[in-house]
């Protein structure tokens, strides 16, 4: 660094960099934890700059400030994200919030739409060739760099040096200002746990080993990773790098090794955390840091394959607008990237996004789930853009549904308490039909207890799980996959209209308890499609009636056998102790079925139908294999 080197850059004290800057310039500085706070507290210490207006993505530093009349006199500042600590001077109009997405920013920058008269960074020391890097903070602050007429850069040993986009070469920074102080260090918010720990269930339950996660801007998604110590061969591809990646990589759980694109790097733009994550990304090639307009480009994002964006939100409304960067009119983060990553996910072979949100805020007293957005509030991603929602009370389908599909999906996953109301609220809105009846207003978290899964003869993977009132159509679509001779083995008359009034009597009079269904889901041509259903109903406090059928084509997979021991497990764990069931005497498989599973069941016929009482056993039987019917 030193000129005997031949460097250009002249090293200078922070006073004497900060003196070339004139009244009414336009000034950018570096974000997040890689701002450089000795600078600024000179810009601001300097009492004769005047009409400085200052452009920042992620800014700290200057919520130190905002108290200050003088300041405010002073500086103009322009944030294209709103932090925590300026949201009520954003709110008071003490700061400007520029929406944009940051991967266009750059853009702005190269066409001088937004013009810079000097940039204001922090630098790790350059190496003997006089190499520096922009460390935690590559995102837009290269470009803009790139782009302004004085490059002022604050030198700071303990700026760790990442791979990727983000080296200088110091003949490009005008002055240097060697001054050591610790980055800022962002600790992880805490969550509650027991919400963070059941939205992790249902969000694990659709990440599979060897995707590529991009984890959005917010305390929730972060805290969701904690549970993620089942998971194998995980990749990265997301905006920043914080402390809770850093666990999983050292476990080996985020190998990168799966990834068909940048294979065997975690690929970002900027890293916020603590000492943890800079110690851990210096000088590390498994880090790749570039700049937004590429990282965060639905097209770039698109080239992994089986990604997931797993992002957060403050309001998602019934038909799936997403309302992520303000509460009202007040401005609660900013734009970021949220949409990109969710179209990046849809362009990704095997891709998908989640929204991951707890169902309510203020202590229970809001739902986050809302028949229409707050007023004033701004909308993030688009409903069409939306696939799952998750909540601590379930996981929301949105994709390729109706308006009033999605209803129920997500007044099925909103907190019990508002559930009804949120029907209503539809209704009025006229998304659903009047007749609608409101799903269950209980937690059934304890129907997680009820899925399971089965690998079946034809090489397919079969999951079990309770039916939902969100099933209606894919239920009624099975239904009319079926053959006349199966549906009247099934009912014993031959049923030809399954309407919407018949399916809702169906899962209305389900509890979980005293009445069940579970249904059979396989993946078919990128479609789940309903294969089979078992259910009981409660005879007495000792005797449930089952009955159960299963599509024609996945006959002799064992599937009726494997649903009947599940139906088992839950009438015996809800107090029954025995299954009744009338078959026709002709349905000869349905019979063995029966009698292989309850050898010792008592058997009479009645005009052409056979009457069977099965006493369950003191132990539950094994899984088996039967002919289904």
């Amino acid at each position: 660094m030193a000129k005997d080197k031949g460097f250009k850059g002249e090293m200078v004290t922070a006073d004497e960099a900060i003196s070339t800057i004139r009244n009414g310039s336009r000034i950018f500085i570096g974000s997040g934890c890689g701002e450089p706070r000795h600078l600024i507290h000179s810009l601001v210490g300097r009492r004769n700059l005047q009409d400085i207006m200052v452009f920042q993505m992620l800014a700290h530093t200057l919520a130190d400030y905002l108290h200050d009349q003088s300041f405010l006199e002073r500086f103009s500042i322009k944030l294209f994200f709103v932090p925590i600590a300026m949201q009520q001077a954003a709110f008071e109009g003490k700061v400007d919030y520029i929406p944009i997405y940051l991967s266009q920013l750059p853009q702005l920058f190269r066409n001088k739409q937004i013009g810079i008269d000097t940039v204001l960074i922090q630098i790790s020391p350059p190496d003997s060739f006089g190499i520096a890097s922009l460390g935690v903070s590559v995102d837009v602050t290269l470009e803009a760099v790139r782009n302004a007429k004085t490059v002022i850069a604050q030198v700071n040993p303990r700026m760790p040096r990442t791979h990727g986009d983000g080296f200088l070469h110091i003949d490009d920074i005008d002055y240097l200002v060697p001054f050591e102080e610790e980055l800022i260090s962002i600790d992880q918010e805490t969550v509650d746990e027991e919400t963070a720990a059941r939205i992790a269930q249902y969000v694990k339950e659709l990440v599979d080993d060897g995707s590529t996660l991009q984890v959005g801007y917010g305390h929730m998604p972060y805290a969701l990773l904690r549970y993620f110590d089942d998971k194998n061969d995980l990749g990265i591809h997301t905006h920043m790098i914080s402390d809770a990646f850093i666990p999983l990589i050292k476990q080996g759980i985020i190998t990168n090794k799966q990834k068909n694109f940048m294979t065997d790097r975690a690929v970002a733009t900027f890293c916020m955390g603590s000492r943890l994550a800079y110690d851990y990304i210096d000088n590390n090639i498994q880090f790749y840091f570039g700049t937004a307009d590429w990282v965060n480009t639905p097209g770039i994002i698109g080239k992994n394959d089986n990604f997931i964006s797993i992002s957060s939100a403050l309001e998602v409304d019934l038909t799936g607008q997403v309302c992520s960067d303000s509460v009202g009119r007040q401005f609660f983060s900013g734009t970021g990237d949220q949409a990109n990553f969710i179209r990046g996910a849809n362009l990704s072979k095997g891709g998908f996004s989640i929204i991951a949100l707890p169902s309510t805020a203020k202590g229970g007293q809001v739902s986050r789930i809302v028949a229409n957005l707050s007023a004033g509030a701004g909308v993030a991603t688009l409903r069409a853009d939306v696939n799952f929602v998750v909540t601590e009370f379930g996981i929301a389908q949105l994709k390729g549904k109706s308006i009033s599909q999605r209803v129920i999906e997500l007044c099925q996953i909103a907190h019990p308490d508002f559930r009804e109301s949120l029907v209503k609220d539809a209704k009025k809105n006229h998304y659903i039909f009047p007749d609608q009846l409101p799903p269950l207003a209980e937690d059934l978290i304890f129907i997680e207890g009820y899925k399971s899964r089965t690998h079946l003869k034809n090489g397919k993977t079969m999951l079990v799980r309770p039916l939902l009132p969100s099933d209606e159509i894919a239920y009624r679509n099975f239904f009319y996959s079926l053959q006349a001779e199966t549906i009247f083995l099934r009912f014993f008359y031959t049923v030809k209209i399954f309407s919407r009034k018949m399916a809702q009597e169906h899962w209305a009079s389900i509890d979980y308890r005293r009445n069940i269904s579970l249904i059979g889901i396989v993946q078919s041509r990128g479609n789940k499609e309903i294969v089979a259903i078992g259910s009981y109903a409660r005879m007495d406090d000792t005797w449930a009636e089952v009955a159960f059928v299963v599509r024609e084509d996945f006959h002799n997979l064992g599937i009726a056998g494997y649903i009947l021991t599940e139906l088992q497990k839950i009438a015996s764990a809800n107090g029954y102790e025995g299954f009744f069931a009338t078959t026709l005497a002709k349905n000869k498989s349905m019979l063995h079925i029966f009698q292989k599973f309850f050898p010792d069941a008592r058997i009479t016929a009645k005009e052409g139908e056979i009457e069977i009482w099965m006493k369950f056993p003191q132990q539950q039987p094994p899984i088996d294999t039967a002919e289904d019917s």
